[in-house]
């Protein structure tokens, strides 16, 4: 703590000391945490929602890991033999936007980092500001100067490695779109917070929309495996089935329970809440 010039000179941590590294930063600091929702067809669709709690140091990693894995659906494509997972953003450019947040935000405003992800984009929006000369996306990615709103924060991601010291987070975000011939994000800056908006690549639109095109119900053997491994890990907590089909992206009911439900069920892969009312309306289904 002393080597990252954390205690005062009274001898006491100081606030980016507990909020770095403590495990229930919130006791002190309201709001010091991410929340993270999937929405449908309008904003107010929300359809499930988490959040993420813990150090700030932890928080980064879990929350990319949570909305990769949970709130992101990878769609498959082959180049040649060769299987290949799209996601709609690269994880990478993802991860900066996401510590730049952490970095910048305004911690005496008590609201938590907000991740919104939609099936074509996803929206971060931290209550920070930027400095007065990075007033517009354009000028976020030319070369300029470092000056993180909370440095004594900042210094604590960067010795750790997870963020670079001249301002080469927006590089690296560029480097990462590059790879997936994807726009650069946008940003929104005004006195409400930073709005950061992550589209789709074109190649993600591409395989979505031709999932659209059959529906969405035709899969391969192996993406039969995949979307199993998606039901299981979805209902570590108990899920109805609509929350279920809503998850994976699958509208036709019948297809999901022949295909998916019922072959679940019978393995003990999936098993019901309310076992001795199979056809209740509050049924859910749940995963070991």
């Amino acid at each position: 703590m002393e080597n990252l010039h954390l205690i005062d000179e009274d001898g006491y941590l100081i606030r980016a000391a507990m909020l770095a590294f403590y495990k229930d930063p919130e006791k002190w600091v309201t709001g010091s945490y991410i929340k993270i929702g999937y929405f449908g067809d309008s904003d107010a669709d929300l359809r499930y929602q988490d959040e993420i709690h813990g150090s700030l140091i932890e928080q980064v990693d879990k929350a990319v890991d949570l909305v990769y894995t949970k709130y992101l659906k990878a769609l498959i494509f082959y180049d040649g033999i060769q299987r290949v997972e799209q996601f709609m953003f690269h994880q990478d450019a993802f991860r900066e936007i996401l510590l730049n947040a952490i970095v910048h935000k305004d911690y005496s405003s008590c609201n938590p980092i907000q991740i919104s992800v939609y099936e074509d984009k996803i929206y971060i929006w931290n209550d920070g500001e930027m400095p007065s000369e990075l007033n517009s996306a354009d000028k976020l990615f030319m070369k300029h100067s470092s000056k993180p709103y909370n440095p004594k924060l900042a210094g604590i991601f960067f010795k750790s490695g997870m963020i670079e010291a001249w301002g080469r987070g927006f590089d690296k975000i560029r480097e990462a779109c590059a790879k997936y011939d994807a726009p650069l994000p946008e940003y929104n800056i005004s006195a409400s917070g930073i709005m950061v908006l992550c589209k789709a690549c074109d190649k993600y639109l591409k395989l979505l929309n031709s999932k659209k095109d059959t529906h969405l119900v035709h899969f391969d053997q192996d993406n039969d495996q995949d979307v199993t491994k998606m039901i299981i890990a979805f209902c570590k907590q108990p899920h109805s089935a609509k929350e279920i089909m809503d998850y994976i992206r699958i509208s036709d009911r019948s297809f999901f329970r022949r295909h998916y439900l019922n072959p679940m069920m019978n393995t003990g892969k999936l098993k019901m809440t309310i076992p001795d009312k199979p056809k209740s309306g509050n049924q859910k289904y749940y995963a070991e």
